[in-house]
């Protein structure tokens, strides 16, 4: 009984499991998380610094700097990091980021994204989907 009450506790936040039920290797994580995040850190400080940027983004009861916004600027520092020097936080922020850029990425609005508030939350958390397009930004 007390296994089964165990593994149905809830997860840490932003941590993902495998099919056994173990987290994801470090590695693993950090190589979704540089899959997902395809702005280098100047590219992510510049766009952090747009008015653009403050703009989008669920800011909670603040009204001041989004959850977004907030996570790009982790993410500038997470990326100059070495891996060896991650801690649990970075990994668990690392699984956030990369299962947030995956689900919205999954609702990609119709036509023309360059100026879309989508776009604009994803770069937020380090993903320009323009990356790597033959769209022009």
């Amino acid at each position: 009984m007390a296994e089964a009450a165990r593994s149905k506790a809830p997860k840490e936040p932003g941590a993902s499991r495998t099919a056994s039920g173990d987290r994801d290797a470090p590695a693993d994580t950090v190589a979704g998380f540089r899959e997902a995040v395809n702005m280098t850190s100047a590219q992510l400080s510049r766009w952090l610094e747009t008015a653009e940027s403050r703009e989008v983004g669920f800011k909670g009861g603040s009204g001041k700097e989004s959850v977004g916004h907030r996570s790009g600027r982790r993410i500038v520092r997470l990326l100059a990091k070495s891996p060896d020097d991650l801690t649990a936080g970075d990994l668990a922020h690392m699984r956030k980021v990369t299962g947030y850029v995956h689900r919205h990425l999954a609702q990609q609005p119709s036509g023309d994204i360059r100026e879309t508030p989508w776009r604009y939350s994803l770069m937020n958390w380090g993903h320009d989907p323009l990356h790597g397009s033959s769209k022009k930004k």
